[in-house]
């Protein structure tokens, strides 16, 4: 049976956890099911030259993605696609939602790098009620075709010029989007009215796009920026931090 909406997810990417977080606050108050599925930054970005194109720490992120969406293949090959639900979180939480540990990694490039080791991964999986052993898949490059698969689906409901997250309403006849992309979390009051807000745009067959690439840094704790705090505002050139079209 289709759930209501497939959310397709990199879980290095601190919008997408925004928009996640925001969808979780939705099934809290809508009889709402959602299938977590794959989309890689690092597989979508696979022809692109990340030392000219993008910052300097952003092939290491991509890279630790794609290398967590492994392990989550895996899981979800071995327990089921319940097993994404708890994974999906648990990740999130411990990228995002977890301040910067004083005593870590020096450079924001090595912080990233160690999201894709088993030091990373395991605490990871032990939280998500998940055998530990499956963190073997993160250099397990078996899975890559699976996750290249989901990417490819996702490209092909929105077309190549987005990023993450990905969310197909109603599937599989409904429409799929980018975004929607939110720097920070509504109340629960908000989230419900934007979520009928958004849910009304996708079942209007001729709609196709709402965009501005001004965006605040995302309220998340890993990033520094707390709920009273605005984050400074960024130009995301079409969606991406990629330095040149």
């Amino acid at each position: 049976m289709d759930a209501d909406i497939n959310v397709y997810f990199d879980p290095v990417c601190p919008f997408c956890w925004m928009t996640s977080k925001w969808v979780r606050m939705v099934q809290d108050q809508r009889d709402l099911t959602v299938d977590w599925r794959f989309i890689s930054l690092r597989q979508v970005n696979s022809e692109v030259d990340y030392d000219t194109q993008f910052p300097p720490e952003y092939e290491a992120g991509h890279t630790a993605g794609l290398r967590l969406l492994r392990v989550a293949a895996r899981a979800r090959a071995e327990h089921g696609r319940q097993a994404m639900d708890p994974l999906h979180h648990a990740f999130g939480t411990a990228i995002f939602d977890t301040p910067p540990d004083p005593d870590g990694p020096g450079s924001e490039q090595a912080l990233r790098e160690r999201r894709g080791t088993r030091e990373f991964v395991e605490p990871i999986l032990a939280h998500a009620g998940l055998p530990l052993e499956l963190a073997d898949a993160l250099d397990d490059e078996s899975w890559d075709a699976e996750i290249r698969r989901e990417t490819d689906e996702a490209l092909s409901l929105t077309g190549k010029d987005v990023g993450t997250p990905i969310i197909h309403f109603e599937p599989p006849e409904g429409v799929a989007f980018f975004g929607p992309v939110i720097s920070r979390l509504p109340s629960p009051e908000q989230a419900a009215e934007l979520w009928d807000h958004v849910t009304g745009l996708a079942r209007f067959p001729g709609f196709a796009e709402l965009k501005r690439s001004l965006r605040e840094l995302p309220q998340l704790a890993a990033l520094g920026v707390d709920t009273d705090t605005i984050g400074q505002q960024e130009d995301w050139h079409g969606g991406s931090r990629r330095q040149k079209r």
